[in-house]
């Protein structure tokens, strides 16, 4: 926060210790994101001063967001008293008690619950069941519903008798008797036909939904690729469950960035301890890992000895070729686990042919100006030679190991990004060396 924001919070908290009326108003005021910037910046003390103040019901609309930015809600709940907590959850969609419920221990989950309606349960016991990162553990049950049966007139009725307790009302969802989607009809045109128009004459039957079943990541797409306020949940026989909201899937695609990014990197980017000994045992294992390899490509240059006392300058060009075929794997990585990520129907022969014939024209560009380069640097053609043509078939094995690697991982049920950058980056430098020094070999060999 800049300066500013922090003399708006200390001037905030001081008017909650001293005038509570004028606090309650001027904190209501404020947009919903910088009242939770607040909240956040508070002490527990502070904090239940807060709850005897803001009703269950304003609660509810900043801790849906405070959900999102912290890592724990529990102490947050836990500290609110258990009468406050059931208010406030009461007032929230069904699908964010769900993710702060499944966030609290067990023991205390089953307390809430208990605490809760009976008819809350059962909607929120039927999304508990989903597991995370399927469509079903990100859809909303509060939607609205009409019949393929209603006319205008009676369908703005239910519009309108369950406007408070939907998501969203862009958009109602018309099922027959069985309960299965048939049709999407928009607000607009409900209010733009007469009362006695039927349903069936106004809305869409050409209908884009997803699987109760099917992946958060395909889900996010789908809804970017028809740029859709919401989309419709449904079983393999079409019955209607839920609706999945855009403001969701963004949640959904910035937890896929991070996660992505977090694999190139190698480390995790949203790391928040501020314990700087936990900081460096998370990102140890991989320093570790990687050293090892390092170390083996350092030994492998020693065994090369003789090949560098007949030309010494091609030491000059080792970290030339390991470098550009290090960036080479991590390029074709990043592109194959984006497709991976977003579920995109990848054929592996194809995308590997593809892929290598980016590699040749890469490496055949490249190897070919490090072959002037060298030659009119070094007054040596052969030297230009090894080394461009190191370079080409380095290039080529880097990016066929960054696209083979993450796949062959997800074969596996493991997320690709899993295949980090730095991994990628010192495998090739090990087998960059290999190639390296063994064409030089063979050339040498052949010469002599």
């Amino acid at each position: 926060m800049d300066e500013i924001e922090q003399n708006q919070i200390s001037t905030l908290t001081r008017v909650l210790l001293e005038d509570t009326q004028q606090f309650r108003e001027e904190f209501l005021d404020y947009p919903t994101f910088e009242q939770v910037q607040f909240y956040l910046q508070l002490d527990e003390e502070l904090r239940k001063i807060l709850y005897t103040i803001i009703k269950p019901k304003e609660m509810a609309e900043i801790f849906d967001l405070v959900e999102q930015e912290v890592d724990d809600v529990e102490p947050y709940v836990l500290e609110m008293g258990r009468k406050y907590a059931v208010e406030m959850l009461l007032e929230m969609s069904k699908d964010d008690v769900v993710d702060i419920l499944k966030q609290l221990s067990p023991e205390n989950a089953r307390i809430y619950l208990k605490l809760l309606p009976r008819e809350e349960v059962s909607d929120i016991m039927e999304l508990f069941q989903y597991p995370d990162g399927v469509a079903g553990a990100l859809m909303t049950t509060e939607y609205v519903a009409i019949s393929a049966t209603q006319t205008v007139a009676e369908a703005l009725q239910v519009v309108k008798s369950q406007s408070r307790e939907a998501e969203i009302i862009n958009y109602a969802y018309v099922v027959d008797r069985n309960e299965c989607l048939v049709g999407i009809v928009s607000l607009r045109e409900l209010l733009a036909n007469s009362d006695d128009v039927l349903i069936p004459d106004i809305m869409i039957d050409r209908i884009v939904s997803v699987s109760v079943s099917q992946s958060q990541e395909s889900v996010a797409q789908k809804i970017k690729d028809y740029d859709l306020v919401a989309i419709p949940v449904v079983t393999e026989d079409d019955v209607l469950l839920g609706i999945i909201t855009v403001d969701d899937i963004i949640d959904v695609i910035d937890e896929s960035a991070v996660s992505d990014y977090s694999g190139l990197a190698g480390v995790d980017v949203e790391e928040v301890s501020k314990n700087v000994w936990q900081s460096a045992l998370q990102r140890l294992p991989w320093l570790i890992a990687l050293m090892l390899l390092a170390m083996l490509t350092t030994s492998l240059i020693s065994r090369y000895k003789g090949v560098l006392e007949i030309n010494q300058t091609l030491s000059i060009f080792i970290t030339l070729i390991t470098g550009t075929a290090g960036n080479a794997g991590t390029q074709a990585l990043a592109v194959t686990v984006r497709k991976l990520a977003i579920k995109e129907q990848v054929m592996p022969a194809k995308f590997i042919i593809n892929e290598l014939t980016i590699g040749l024209i890469t490496g055949t560009l490249t190897g070919t100006v490090v072959f002037f380069a060298v030659s009119i640097l070094q007054q040596n053609m052969l030297t230009g030679f090894i080394v461009a043509i190191s370079m080409l078939v380095s290039i080529l094995v880097a990016t066929l190991a960054g696209n083979l690697i993450p796949m062959l991982i997800v074969k596996f049920g493991v997320d690709p990004a899993v295949a980090s950058g730095p991994f990628i980056s010192t495998l090739s430098d090990l087998t960059s060396i290999i190639i390296y020094f063994g064409i030089a070999s063979v050339i040498f060999g052949y010469l002599s």
